[in-house]
């Protein structure tokens, strides 16, 4: 996904930046960005790292003192490199996004075709923030550029944008990620996570709208856009994505991820002896399971995290599922002899899960239950890259799916359809392939009750296959 930070402050912006870029970093593994305006030698400074090998504090913190001036951007990115630095007949500006772009290669071919080049290759392909810099350079001004971008762009799109005199803030046209406003004396931000507003002074202000286009400085924050009146806000923010700490439209993530687990824990009559969260988030769901369960939580597994932050993520597949291993540690004190339940927030390709029940049951758990905070994942995310699936079929589901039916794409919506027959079976093949005691996911309906926003404000395509407002395919 990823996470961006706009700042305008006065007597210079680095220290909020650097410190709120990094409350991001949980939104991203790949690469981090920043950029400064220094008004005083007029010109841009930007770095930018990988994050494959460590966390971003390590890796911008020596550097901090080069960036000079009131204006500033940042990124957690898990695409390409980022700040782009353009010059146009805008003026000169640096961008960052937190974007999905369906169509690339289609706006790639167009661009060219027209006579313009991309000077940014990652990795041998298109820079997709280069991209939407070079769409929004089409507009006479900002506004016009950025709606023009919104227009031709399917997926997603947030940005902020670093100018010589302003920080220009852009919600994706559909709300699918958040940006939201802080203030405080003499500063205005925006930014993915406002879990970087406690500890660095900032208020919240309000979440932008989508598609809402907001000019901030140090002294003023402007409207340049209005919002629409139509949101798909992706629902993965309250179940994976979110900081405990966060709240986007109003809705906090742990208090949401209570509610889910609390729901369930009041519906279930599964006797077990405790309950346990997968952390990171499935410890709020766990929490609230238990209260609604009338049974205690025990940390049967904790995450070690002195060396194995959320951030550090090897580019090898075989070393990811290492980490993703090592990360966990099992209590064998704690689980020895235990009807123990555990709470996740999802089952995807199903690798860390396979290894977690193999631990669990090593160190002597006498039953392993799973609960799981949202339904499972029948269609791969189109419009944020949460599976970041190349292809369906890297979904556990639909893998079964295809052994099930002889075709993968066959019977969807009855597989999607908490109850339906083909749901059943397909829990229980999910089930019985990691030996668990017992499965059950929260169905659509719960976890939409426990984010509280109307289900027509929410995306939950990945696990109904619902279309969406605005762009058509």
């Amino acid at each position: 996904m990823g996470g961006i930070m706009g700042v305008a402050a006065q007597n210079g912006c680095r220290v909020d930046l650097f410190y709120g870029v990094d409350y991001n970093s949980h939104l991203g593994t790949r690469r981090a960005g920043m950029a400064t305006y220094d008004a005083e030698e007029n010109k841009f400074c930007r770095s930018i790292h990988t994050l494959e090998q460590t966390y971003f504090r390590t890796k911008f913190e020596k550097e901090l003192p080069k960036f000079k001036g009131d204006l500033g951007i940042g990124v957690i990115s898990d695409t390409d490199p980022q700040p782009i630095v353009i010059n146009s007949h805008l003026g000169k500006f640096a961008i960052v996004t937190v974007a999905h772009i369906e169509n690339l290669d289609e706006l790639e071919r167009e661009l060219i075709e027209s006579g313009v080049h991309f000077g940014e290759l990652s990795s041998g392909k298109t820079n997709q923030t280069e991209l939407v810099a070079l769409l929004i350079n089409q507009g006479r001004t900002f506004r016009e550029g950025i709606n023009h971008a919104f227009d031709r762009i399917k997926g997603s799109c947030t940005m902020v944008i670093l100018t010589e005199k302003e920080v220009i803030g852009a919600r994706d046209r559909l709300g699918r990620t958040p940006l939201i406003m802080g203030h405080k004396e003499g500063a205005y931000c925006l930014v993915s996570e406002s879990t970087a507003f406690a500890n660095l002074g900032y208020e919240h202000v309000r979440d932008l709208g989508p598609g809402e286009i907001v000019a901030i400085t140090p002294e003023s924050a402007v409207t340049i856009a209005s919002p629409g009146d139509k949101m798909q806000v992706c629902s993965f923010l309250w179940v994976y994505y979110g900081f405990p700490t966060s709240s986007y439209e109003g809705k906090n993530v742990e208090e949401s991820r209570f509610a889910s687990g609390f729901e369930m824990g009041q519906k279930d009559d599964t006797e077990v002896d405790c309950a346990c969260g997968i952390p990171d988030s499935g410890v709020g769901m766990a929490l609230g399971y238990a209260a609604g369960h009338g049974i205690p939580y025990h940390r049967c597994i904790s995450k070690y995290t002195p060396t194995w932050p959320r951030s550090f993520t090897p580019s090898e597949q075989s070393m990811r599922n290492l980490v993703a291993k090592m990360k966990l540690v099992p209590n064998k004190t704690m689980l020895k002899g235990k009807r123990a339940l555990f709470c996740d927030d999802s089952i995807v390709r199903g690798t860390q899960l396979n290894d977690n029940v193999s631990d669990l049951y090593a160190n002597g758990a006498k039953e392993v239950h799973m609960r799981i905070a949202c339904p499972p994942l029948i269609y791969g995310c189109r419009y944020i890259g949460f599976t970041s699936s190349k292809s369906d079929m890297e979904l556990l589901t639909r893998r079964i799916i295809e052994r099930l039916e002889g075709d993968a794409n066959k019977n969807l919506d009855k597989y999607a359809t908490t109850g339906s027959p083909e749901y059943e079976r397909l829990v229980e093949e999910i089930r019985k392939r990691f030996d668990l005691t017992s499965l059950k996911f929260n169905p659509i309906e719960t976890l939409v009750r426990s984010i509280g926003l109307p289900k027509e404000k929410i995306c939950t395509h990945c696990f109904d296959g619902s279309s969406y407002f605005g762009n058509k395919d």
